[in-house]
């Protein structure tokens, strides 16, 4: 085989990773306009949000896991579906569907939402902050852990040398703390996983808890995700403990 040939493959073959690896878009229209400006902002409604009335809908996209997709966090699949209504000429999409990451099904957000053309757009647009707790001399915590690997082991989380919680398979719950400051978040089977935390009264934290195959046992992982996820995960995610 020349070099020509290989170096074609070689280009197939990345072309395969990165198709591969992206996550998998499905857009239905209706219609459309022509497409907006790449710095034109899009809004997004939120599922518990309600659709704005006169809006227009030019169709529906679904962002899916092509089952090897990476970058596939919840902001990640907004910018994608935001991407799809820029092409359609619409100026929001909807949420009407989403899917969590699971261990046994999929890593990744998956969303359906209908892209929209709507009146005095600008309304939807507020950036979102993060929400803070009036005048509370505490933070909150949230700890959760999906079904998964290890189901039959449990391990504690501390705050430095303080137990938080202890968590189980399929577990959430929320810890009232006030130790604020820079601390660390740990954990300890037949070895030790810690991530650091800068604590800030008033804020909430989302702590995503799992099991990763070790040695002998299996080890906890830790990891503190960015509030809009974290917020949407904790609160869309239905333990057993509940």
């Amino acid at each position: 085989m020349n070099m020509k040939n290989l170096n074609s493959l070689g280009i197939i073959a990345v072309l395969f990773v990165f198709i591969s690896c992206s996550p998998k878009i499905s857009t239905n229209l209706s219609k459309s306009y022509p497409a907006l400006d790449y710095k034109q902002e899009v809004a997004v409604i939120e599922l518990d949000q309600a659709e704005p009335a006169g809006s227009e809908v030019l169709g529906q996209v679904r962002i899916g896991d092509s089952g090897f997709s990476i970058n596939c966090g919840y902001d990640d699949v907004l910018d994608k579906a935001k991407l799809e209504a820029r092409k359609a000429g619409g100026n929001a999409i909807k949420i009407i569907e989403h899917q969590l990451p699971s261990v046994f099904g999929s890593s990744c957000h998956r969303i359906t939402a209908k892209i929209l053309k709507v009146d005095n757009v600008d309304q939807f647009l507020v950036k979102e902050e993060e929400p803070v707790i009036p005048d509370a001399d505490y933070a909150v915590i949230n700890v959760y852990r999906y079904s998964g690997v290890g189901s039959i082991l449990s391990f504690d989380v501390h705050l430095c040398d303080s137990v938080i919680c202890r968590v189980k398979n399929n577990y959430k719950t929320s810890v009232k703390v006030k130790k604020d400051g820079l601390n660390s978040l740990w954990a300890k089977t037949e070895s030790k996983s810690e991530v650091p935390i800068d604590i800030k009264l008033g804020h909430q934290y989302y702590l995503k808890c799992s099991i990763v195959l070790g040695a002998f046992v299996g080890r906890p992982k830790l990891e503190l995700v960015d509030w809009k996820t974290g917020k949407a995960e904790f609160e869309s995610f239905k333990a057993k403990n509940q």
